[in-house]
């Protein structure tokens, strides 16, 4: 243990009593109750406590995690353990053990604390201290003890009941001076199952959350992020009182959250640098309007300065003043909010920090007065009358649009050091985001071979857009290939070409293909399946099985075209049926014509939805029922 203190011990033992009454259930029945699973957390249990000192909240917390090992061949992979810490949440204790079947008590003797960083993270201050329990057999038994200070009670992070792996007891417990109030919201699926108790002991009120055989969570590829499905408490300081008993808002409104916003940007851009100053001169000298010279400058930033994510103590709240990011020629979301909005606004354009959370998580200003809310940072100009949002993150986005990642997200605009707006990021329609896909198909005597061009819309454009900005001429086959890969296996990408518009919302591909074999011929017959492309043939939902959402990136139509010329001295002697289905959730049209000499095939789907939940699954499902059959129909050509 590293270090430690009398508290720590003796919610150790709590805890340990808590142990001993779960571990009464032996490996047999945990393995039947949990079938599959190679271990189960037998509790996960935090606690916190809120008082008030030196006229200031302060939050201390200790956490016990508890692991019991089913299966003797785990090890390899449940066997390695731990724990994060960061310069807001800091471990100033901590312990970790097994104990074995006969009740040995084996202590961990080595820990490795390294950076924790996401892979688009430049630098964080996380810290992740790994370990692995010892004696690991069935029946064993993990534990983790860790004793935290949270720095700022601003941040106070949730709890989450479930994890990767079955909890039998989940619990968070708050004990709270009677000189604080908090507030709390249960989020996620199976909030039903969570039991509240509320405790009057001493000068403290304990607020006791209590999930019991919390299942894990389950992983999905088309899944949004956990803050959308799995079920947690959140909690956080409404207002206290100080040493003079009176009653301070801390976090109860969002006047409380844009006080404490605007602290850390209130410092920021004292003055304008001369090369920011010049780089702003050269930019609009002789551009007469606002949107012009908005413009301009939206796109130097996008193309000038280099996207760096940073997470560090306070500077992951405080942006960088413009001049730094100007002459670093980088920064976080924060700074790129700092050097746009200072350029704007010496450029005459009224330009405003913004704080707004993306897609990543369902949280909104409107519901939770919180930092959390917002993990993103961008700028919010007025033009003609609106607001227009710009994410200097992102170098694709087409000004005027939102960058993807931001739709209706709710934001937090610093209008002044009083004053703010929340306003919703709009949603572009699905006819704004659109690819229409041609293919001209010939029958040859080895197969078929084609000509395609992809149009591009939209967010479907900027995607392509930045694929090919950032790939070689060496990859570029590969990438290609993907993009136009139709038929079978058997495809083949002759030659390929971009037609690059001056505006990245829209984007021409063309490419020339063989797909051998694929036109199969008996006797004086061709019969040929149309479908080139077999979209959605795995995209069933597991309904009502499955309740985490789904989660797209944007509303789209895609429209897909193939035209077949019917060989010279052939006729179309089968043509398969035409269908249309739809409902609330979504649709297709399939339609086959005959036009002279040539047979025409439209498939076109669309998507009105940026998160399905499960009530409408059955509905997606019915859509797919009627369209996979569709895949199997084929048109024949006669010889004359």
């Amino acid at each position: 243990m590293k270090s430690s203190s009398t508290g720590v011990f003796i919610i150790g033992a709590a805890f340990c009593l808590l142990s001993a009454t779960l571990h009464a259930q032996t490996v047999e029945e945990l393995s039947k109750q949990f079938p599959g699973d190679k271990a189960v957390m037998l509790n996960k249990v935090l606690e916190y406590t809120i008082d008030v000192k030196n006229g200031e909240p302060v939050v201390d917390s200790h956490s016990n995690q508890q692991i019991e090992f089913i299966d003797g061949n785990s090890a390899s992979y449940m066997g390695n353990f731990g724990f994060s810490q960061s310069n807001f949440q800091q471990a100033v204790a901590y312990e970790a053990y097994t104990r074995t079947p006969d009740d040995k008590k084996m202590k961990v003797s080595e820990f490795k604390t390294s950076d924790d960083k996401e892979s688009f993270v430049f630098y964080d201050d996380v810290k992740y201290t790994k370990f692995n329990f010892p004696s690991v057999e069935a029946g064993a038994v993990g534990n983790l003890d860790v004793s935290y200070h949270d720095k700022d009670p601003h941040l106070l992070s949730p709890f989450y009941f479930a994890s990767y792996i079955p909890v039998v007891n989940s619990e968070l417990k708050i004990t709270v001076s009677k000189d604080v109030a908090i507030k709390f919201r249960l989020m996620g699926l199976d909030t039903s199952k969570i039991t509240v108790t509320t405790e009057d002991k001493h000068h403290n009120k304990i607020y006791t959350f209590q999930y019991k055989n919390c299942r894990a969570d389950k992983s999905y590829t088309d899944a949004p992020d956990y803050d959308w499905y799995s079920p947690r408490v959140i909690f956080y300081i409404e207002s206290y009182k100080d040493d003079k008993d009176n009653v301070v808002p801390y976090l109860g409104t969002n006047n409380d959250l844009f006080k404490l916003n605007y602290s850390y940007v209130k410092a920021v851009n004292g003055q304008i640098t001369p090369e920011l100053k010049h780089i702003v001169d050269s930019l609009t000298t002789g551009v007469a309007t606002p949107e012009g010279k908005a413009r301009a400058i939206y796109g130097w930033v996008q193309h000038s300065i280099k996207y760096v994510a940073f997470e560090d103590g306070m500077g992951g709240f405080v942006p960088r003043d413009a001049g730094l990011v100007c002459s670093r020629r980088y920064g976080d979301c924060k700074d790129m909010a700092s050097i746009l909005t200072e350029m704007l606004n010496t450029a005459g354009v009224p330009a405003y920090f913004t704080w707004i959370g993306t897609r990543d998580m369902p949280y909104k200003f409107s519901d939770l007065p919180l930092p959390m809310v917002s993990n993103h940072m961008i700028s919010t100009i007025s033009l003609n009358g609106k607001y227009v949002f710009l994410d200097g993150t992102d170098p694709t986005c087409v000004f005027g649009t939102p960058s993807a990642g931001i739709q209706d997200k709710e934001a937090m605009i610093a209008v002044n050091d009083k004053e703010y707006k929340i306003l919703t990021v709009p949603v572009p329609e699905k006819d704004k985001n659109v690819i229409c896909d041609t293919t001209w198909l010939e029958i040859t005597p080895d197969g078929v071979k084609g000509t395609v061009d992809r149009q591009m819309q939209g967010y479907f454009a900027t995607e392509a857009y930045g694929e090919l900005m950032y790939r070689n001429q060496k990859d570029m086959q590969d990438y290609f290939k993907g993009e136009f890969v139709r038929g079978s296996n058997n495809f083949h990408l002759d030659t390929f070409r971009v037609s690059k518009q001056a505006n990245p919302n829209d984007i021409m591909l063309s490419a020339q293909f063989t797909l051998p074999d694929y036109a199969k011929k008996l006797g004086n017959d061709y019969y040929l399946n149309m479908n080139l492309f077999k979209f959605y043939q795995k995209a069933k939902l597991d309904y009502p099985e499955r309740q985490v959402p789904v989660s797209r990136d944007y509303k789209f139509t895609k429209r897909y075209v193939t035209i077949l010329k019917i060989p010279d001295g052939y006729k179309l002697t089968y043509l398969p049926q035409s269908k249309t289905f739809h409902n609330n959730i979504w649709g297709f049209n399939i339609h086959y014509e005959q036009k002279n000499n040539t047979v025409i095939f439209t498939q076109e789907f669309y998507n009105d939805d940026l998160i399905l939940t499960s009530d409408k699954f059955k509905a997606w499902n019915d859509v797919l029922d009627s369209l996979l059959p569709t895949y199997r129909e084929t048109l024949s050509l006669s010889k004359i």
